[in-house]
């Protein structure tokens, strides 16, 4: 067990790092433009302001940097060759980001604002947009993704508390 848990921490790491870029980048205003412009569709925000090309931007880089330097220190991880670390990094960071927007858009719909939690649903769309983006390259299994789902709603809880308490998040969530 401890194994399959090692495998999807380490398969998600460059997801991990798309999802926590754009609250690590958010005070350079570098493509700070939200991704639906402002729009609006049924009178309210498609995204919402909080998700912008500078998120995507910061996302998609971290999580090819993360995949690069799992190509130079590789882990016995048999699910991915990362020798393709930028395509994995793009996919992950692409996915992980979509995975969110789409969940916005969703909570959008049903009323919630941008900050205000959303269980559990905030915790684990970057994981799911991450992992069907992912598949195109490898199909990680129904024990990894299970793993991952689960793994990554306990982490995006307690990492979150932590940048909490630290000052670096303004909600708990």
């Amino acid at each position: 067990m401890l194994e399959i848990i090692l495998n999807a921490f380490y398969l998600l790491l460059p997801a991990y790092a798309a999802n926590m870029a754009p609250v690590v980048f958010r005070s350079i205003r570098f493509l700070d433009i939200p991704l639906d412009f402002g729009r609006k569709v049924w009178g309210k925000p498609i995204f919402g302001p909080h998700k912008t090309y500078r998120g995507l931007f910061f996302g998609v880089v971290s999580a090819i940097f993360i995949a690069g330097i799992q190509y130079i220190l590789p882990f016995e991880n048999v699910l991915l060759d990362y020798s393709n670390w930028i395509m994995i990094g793009t996919l992950m960071g692409v996915g992980a980001i979509s995975g969110d927007a789409i969940k916005s858009f969703f909570k959008r719909r049903v009323g919630i604002r941008p900050g205000r939690p959303w269980i559990p649903f905030d915790q684990i769309d970057f994981v799911i947009g991450a992992l069907v983006l992912i598949s195109v390259l490898t199909l990680p299994g129904w024990e990894i993704t299970v793993v991952a789902i689960i793994l990554s709603f306990v982490l995006h809880i307690l990492i979150n508390h932590i940048a909490f308490f630290l000052g670096i998040r303004k909600e708990r969530w």
